[in-house]
């Protein structure tokens, strides 16, 4: 993780996490990837970007405030084998006092195609109380920074897809 110091972090768009490895004890039945992992190496990617920030693990241990997932839409484009090398993206698309809308994607490190994306929103809360609560003038700042940057990239194809049967066609009568 980042150690926070006395700078103000660049936002590059998008941000790239660190280069992760398929730990070899993720592996299914199927040979590949399991799902829940996808999730793993989202959620480290999600740290680092969150540290840049300023609302990782050491916010949480001194402001008391954290961020919770309230809702995640997953895509699973490209099976990951043990050892592949990955990173990750993470594209802010926006966000208000109490949340974040964000996109992520998992890249092969080495070969750049992408395994997975996932759509994500966060809700800021209070650690005490387990409530929502306003982000404070500083991380708002920085937010905003980060959206401006974010902003310019185009909105992922993905964002904002929804799951749905298409609509059976009745057969046509005769």
């Amino acid at each position: 993780m980042l150690d926070r110091c006395d700078f103000e972090p660049l936002f590059f768009a998008p941000f790239v996490s660190s280069a992760m490895a398929i730990d070899p004890a993720w592996i299914d039945y199927n040979g590949h990837l399991n799902m829940a992992y996808y999730n793993v190496l989202f959620d480290r990617a999600v740290d680092e970007a969150y540290d840049l920030v300023g609302i990782g693990a050491s916010y949480v241990k001194h402001q008391k405030r954290s961020l919770y997932t309230v809702e995640v839409h997953l895509r699973y484009l490209r099976e990951l084998q043990v050892g592949d090398p990955v990173r990750a993206t993470f594209q802010l698309l926006g966000y208000d006092n109490k949340r974040l809308h964000y996109f992520e994607q998992l890249f092969h490190a080495t070969e750049g195609w992408v395994a997975a994306t996932s759509e994500n929103m966060a809700l800021h809360v209070d650690m005490d109380t387990k409530k929502t609560a306003d982000f404070s003038a500083d991380i708002a700042e920085r937010l905003s920074r980060m959206k401006a940057s974010h902003g310019m990239l185009p909105r992922p194809e993905a964002a904002g897809r929804r799951i749905a049967m298409p609509e059976a066609v009745a057969p046509a009568s005769a």
